[in-house]
């Protein structure tokens, strides 16, 4: 089975490139939003690629390279009535979200901006760049993938 290439999104207050440098690996929980969840449920792969994406931080960027190691299984923060994602609708027997686990390849020495994304004419069909794009999880092609590491690489 083929690579896919995926884009993910977190708050530095919640979970940072740096939490993970030092985790090495991370369970992806906390994802309430049914496209996205489909994509970890349904496509993520072991092996996949990943980009890191710093989201409401200054500059919103692309931080790091990781890979995903387990694929999807029920998101345990859904059944902790103290956990902010606890959803009382969602029943272990059926799960209605769903986590993959991470591991740091590579934290970028130099932020990928999403300014630089928004000029750079071969990104112009990602999603992250889309008017009105919310997801946390969203699939990139190996083309948009490649680019962003030549761009962590210039100036």
């Amino acid at each position: 089975m083929a690579t896919k290439y995926w884009l993910i999104k977190s708050e530095p207050s919640a979970y940072s490139i740096d939490d993970l440098v030092r985790d090495k690996i991370t369970h992806w929980d906390g994802v309430r939003n049914y496209q996205a969840r489909n994509f970890m449920r349904d496509e993520m792969k072991i092996g996949d690629k990943v980009l890191f994406y710093h989201s409401n931080a200054e500059p919103t960027a692309i931080v790091g390279v990781c890979e995903v190691i387990k694929e999807g299984y029920p998101d345990l923060t859904a059944y902790d009535p103290e956990d902010k994602h606890y959803d009382p609708k969602s029943k272990l027997e059926s799960p209605t979200w769903i986590m993959v686990n991470i591991k740091i390849i590579q934290k970028l020495k130099r932020p990928v901006t999403l300014a630089e994304i928004r000029i750079n004419s071969k990104l112009q069909n990602m999603q992250l760049v889309k008017r009105g794009n919310r997801l946390s999880v969203m699939p990139i092609s190996e083309k948009e993938f490649d680019e962003i590491l030549k761009l962590r690489a210039k100036f």
